[in-house]
């Protein structure tokens, strides 16, 4: 069965911009050959984080919605856990209202940026 599910992963502060591309693209790549389809996907960029983790105070944000079978999630689950270079992650199944929402946002952020 087909579901959107939103993930955001945090990737470790020491990667090179070419490693935190790499590693995006791991993850998109994984998706689509899966039989998933990326609807939403934004860069947060290096933010501080509220604790540390793995003696590190920072990390690169990444947020992905995306439309996948239900079995994909524990895949894409281990692969997040296997990765040394996540240091956090996590996938949310969205509901009816959580889609509606995710869509006014873009809308939103989309007319925003046409009238600047």
């Amino acid at each position: 069965m087909i579901n959107q599910y939103e993930t955001v992963f945090i990737l470790t502060p020491v990667l090179s911009d070419t490693q935190v591309k790499e590693s995006v693209e791991k993850y998109e790549q994984l998706i689509k050959e899966n039989g998933g389809e990326i609807v939403n996907k934004e860069s947060w960029g290096l933010k501080k984080m509220a604790y540390a983790i793995q003696k590190k105070h920072t990390g690169f944000y990444f947020l992905y919605e995306f439309k996948a079978d239900s079995s994909f999630i524990d895949k894409v689950t281990i692969q997040f856990k296997r990765d040394e270079r996540i240091i956090r992650n996590l996938v949310v199944k969205l509901n009816k209202h959580a889609i509606a929402y995710s869509e006014k946002k873009r809308n939103k952020v989309k007319e925003t940026a046409k009238t600047e």
